[in-house]
């Protein structure tokens, strides 16, 4: 029998602000308790998940972080995993890697990334 796993929360927030209101807001979500911060894939709105997702395992000691999720066309898949590890390795192993397809055309259009719309 598989033993349970422990019931978890997380929160997805904006990668947004100045570094001092950043670590101060992830230092707050691991305050009241949440296992998981998730920062958002997008162009057009915050700032870059990879580089955010390091600064927050950065500020805090427990908190676990991710992609919610990596676009797998923004991003070459060797070039994500090399990233996804080294967060991994740098957090102490805190690092939840979730990749999809994406789906915003709007930002597929402002980037000049082709939109390959599902079959």
């Amino acid at each position: 029998m598989i033993p349970p796993k422990p019931f978890r929360f997380g929160i997805q927030g904006r990668t947004t602000g100045p570094r001092d209101e950043w670590q101060e807001m992830v230092r707050r979500v691991e305050a009241l308790g949440y296992s998981t911060f998730l920062a958002l894939d997008h162009f057009v709105r915050g700032l870059d998940p990879v580089a955010s997702l390091m600064a927050a395992a950065m500020a805090t000691t427990t908190l676990r972080v991710g992609g919610f999720v990596f676009d797998n066309d923004f991003r070459h898949p060797a070039v994500l995993a090399k990233a996804a590890a080294t967060i991994d390795v740098l957090s102490g192993g805190r690092f939840e890697l979730g990749i999809g397809a994406g789906w915003l055309k709007e930002e597929y259009d402002q980037t000049g990334i082709a939109f390959d719309p599902a079959p």
